[in-house]
C-alpha cells in the first residue's frame, strides 16, 4: 500500500499513514494526494493483474499484483482491506482492519 503511494504520488505530494486501534481490532490507513482512482475502478485494484492505467499509455510500472497481494495477506489474517478515492488527481487512501490477537 505504501509503495503505491509513492509510486502515484508526484514529487512535493503528501503521504500520511495512520494507525488506530480499539480493543478488537486495529485499523492501518495510508492516504495520499496523487494519482486518485476512479470511482468505477476501486472495487478492481485489489484483482490479480489489474491496473487502472491502460496498457499501451501507462506511466507507472508494475506487473498489478501488490494490492492483490496485500489482500490476500490481510484476509488470510481475518481482516478486511478496501480503497476509497474522490477521484482521478484527488488521491486516494487505502484501509486495513485487522483483528487484534
Amino acid at each position: 500500500m505504501l509503495h503505491n503511494a509513492i509510486r502515484f504520488t508526484p514529487t512535493g505530494g503528501t503521504i500520511e499513514v495512520s494507525v488506530r486501534a480499539t480493543p478488537a481490532e486495529a485499523q492501518i490507513d495510508v492516504r495520499d494526494n496523487g494519482a486518485g482512482i476512479p470511482a468505477g475502478e476501486l472495487g478492481n485494484i485489489f484483482k490479480d493483474y489489474y491496473q487502472v492505467e491502460d496498457h499501451m499509455t501507462r506511466r507507472h510500472g508494475g506487473l498489478g499484483l501488490g494490492l492483490s497481494i496485500a489482500r490476500g495477506i490481510v484476509q488470510l489474517h481475518g481482516g478486511r482491506i478496501w480503497a476509497e478515492s474522490p477521484g482521478l488527481n484527488q488521491g486516494a487512501t487505502l484501509h486495513v482492519v485487522l483483528p487484534r490477537a
